[in-house]
């Protein structure tokens, strides 16, 4: 969601500041702002409505000069997007505050402190932070001793960058609930909502644990965990490079990241497909690990968004190929429901960042409920979910700026995938069919560049859905969640209403949506559900539909009147639905250039969903 950028130099920090909300601008867009403390002492702030542009517009007329100082890239959750609801948020012209998260017992202490005299100039749940930090900010307590005092009542999820006139050479931040990390320079310290804002000044990153609050100074640093005891945390150092962020040769963040697809996945791939048993790709304690395996009876998958349509495909693999039953479920749902306890259930989170709210919600709750174990797919090694879980499975993907996710479900995909053959090799009857998966995993990168060939011939087929409103997408087996994550790469993308159906579903109920006006997208690989969805597809063109089809070279369906048809060459079953997803993704791309939308920041949307 929102993002945060603080730092503390013997130099300038603006232009730091600046940057690093251009590269958090895809967390949250509405409105941006940045707050220094000048050479008098004296907190200096701008804000802009809209994108960092905006902002960076206004300080090039009125800069801002500091040596430390905070900014804001903004997600709008309370408040609607205006300029006065934008961070950061100041009290009484001492105390400045940028925030992450949602505070959910604002209300009351709103009313608190309106009855003490504080005036609020915004909407947001984040002014009521400022406010109340500036009650305990007084004669002999420190900047640190006021914001732990404040944060003591505050509810909900935070990430707070915080300075103030009164201790004009400390940057304090505290997490709670929501991403926040330390960079460490050299005399020189940040903080940010990940490592992507601070890359240009800072490879060494330290990422806070719930509870931490930092005391950043020129002389150094101070880490105190919830109960206010000094603790070191782990230095990491990052082989990411600003550079990777780039656009490159290429016009949006989105296609680069579709074309980025084959060396990700192989970079999912290596060191794993060389081993013998696919469980020793799992982070974790080998021992405990062998013994879950050993006991587990069922797995269920928690995911949102895009991780969820990838917990979904994974359920046809794991109870087809593995022979284990797989509930997959929406975290915000799961969370919110009482479970039945069940003692060999393998828990599997799935999240990109690791940082999902609800996915951490629901994780937190199995934890205290009690299961066999818990496993996360991540692309985050040191994200909240990584760490809470018993075990993780990396993705690898690398840095994912694009609203609309490519290589983070391309990579999910192959990483379920190693999951399940390591499951599958409880059973030594599964072997052959475990070592043919493997080897076709070894072929996935090369087969990606060849489904990217096709980019041409999809983009001129999307220029039919410029004019369009409505689309339906269809597939059946393990490509039906494929089709659910084409429509839902169209319409967060193009604003194009899109839906997703098992083509079996068509007699009972989406027919009669069915016209000329509203296209029809179906992926039919050559598999033993063909012949099923060729008499579902003719149940749609027999009522006036015009289909797009993604078809197998050797599915035998003719191109003609209201018929539309891109081949696909022939990969390995396994394969099917990680190759399947390229054209749905390069389609919804084309769709959303040629409609004028912004690809990489749709409205509305934010990358990381940190709040509820």
């Amino acid at each position: 969601m929102c993002g945060i950028v603080g730092a503390i130099a013997q130099r300038n920090v603006t232009e730091i500041l600046i940057e690093g909300l251009r590269r958090l601008e895809y967390r949250g867009y509405d409105s941006a702002g940045a707050a220094v403390l000048d050479r008098d002492c004296l907190i200096k702030r701008t804000r802009a409505l809209g994108k960092v542009i905006e902002l960076e517009n206004k300080l090039e007329k009125e800069p801002l000069k500091g040596s430390i100082g905070i900014a804001h890239t903004r997600w709008a959750t309370h408040g609607a997007p205006a300029e006065h609801n934008a961070h950061p948020h100041i009290s009484n012209d001492r105390i400045a505050v940028v925030h992450n998260g949602i505070i959910e017992n604002y209300e009351e202490l709103r009313s608190d402190l309106i009855e003490q005299g504080y005036q609020f100039t915004s909407e947001t749940d984040t002014e009521v932070v400022v406010h109340l930090i500036d009650t305990y900010l007084k004669p002999g307590v420190s900047l640190l001793d006021a914001v732990n005092q404040a944060t003591k009542v505050l509810r909900g999820a935070y990430a707070l960058g915080v300075i103030a006139k009164d201790d004009p050479n400390v940057l304090i931040a505290v997490r709670e609930g929501s991403p926040l990390v330390l960079g460490l320079g050299i005399g020189e310290y940040f903080i940010g909502s990940d490592i992507q804002a601070l890359l240009p000044v800072t490879n060494r990153f330290i990422y806070l644990e719930n509870g931490d609050s930092v005391k950043m100074t020129l002389e150094g640093y101070e880490i105190f965990d919830a109960d206010g005891n000094s603790v070191t945390r782990n230095i990491k150092e990052s082989s990411a490079s600003s550079m990777d962020s780039e656009l490159g040769e290429y016009r949006h963040y989105m296609l680069k990241e579709i074309y980025e697809q084959p060396v990700s996945v192989q970079n999912t791939l290596t060191g794993r497909v060389e081993k013998a048993n696919m469980r020793d790709c799992i982070v974790g304690d080998q021992e405990k690990l062998k013994a879950v395996f050993e006991k587990v009876r069922e797995v269920q998958i928690i995911a949102c968004g895009t991780s969820y349509h990838a917990g979904l495909t994974a359920k046809y693999w794991i109870e087809s190929l593995a022979d284990i039953s797989c509930q997959v479920e929406v975290a915000s749902e799961y969370r919110y429901r009482r479970q039945p306890q069940r003692d060999d259930v393998l828990f599997v989170t799935i999240s990109q960042s690791g940082e999902t709210a609800d996915t951490l919600a629901a994780l937190e709750n199995v934890k205290q409920n009690g299961c066999l174990a818990t496993l996360s797919i991540c692309n985050v090694p040191e994200s909240s979910l990584t760490r809470e879980s018993d075990f993780a499975l990396m993705t690898v993907a690398g840095p994912e700026i694009g609203v609309a996710s490519t290589k983070a479900f391309t990579t999910q995909l192959v990483a379920l995938q190693l999951l399940t053959i390591a499951l599958m090799q409880r059973d030594p009857e599964n072997d052959e069919l475990a070592k043919e998966m493997i080897g076709n995993l070894k072929q996935l990168p090369a087969l990606l560049e060849v489904a990217l060939q096709q980019d041409k011939a999809i983009k001129q087929m999307g220029e039919a859905f410029i004019d369009k409103n409505h689309a339906l997408f269809l597939g059946r087996g393990d490509l039906y969640p494929i089709a659910m994550e084409g429509a839902l790469k169209l319409k967060e993308i193009s604003y194009i209403h899109a839906e997703a159906y098992p083509a079996g579903e068509l007699k009972h109920g989406p027919l009669a949506l069915v016209d000329s006006e509203m296209p029809i997208v179906a992926v039919a690989p050559k598999t033993n559900l063909l012949e099923k969805l060729k008499s579902n597809l003719e149940e749609v063109r027999s009522r006036g539909g015009v289909l797009y089809l993604f078809a197998d070279e050797a599915a035998d369906i003719t191109e003609q009147e209201n018929i539309h048809i891109i081949r696909v060459p022939a990969v390995p079953e396994s394969l099917i639905p990680i190759i399947y997803t390229i054209p749905l993704q390069l389609l919804s791309y084309h769709v959303a250039v040629f409609k004028g939308t912004d690809v990489d920041k749709p409205r509305n949307l934010a990358k990381s969903v940190t709040v509820e």
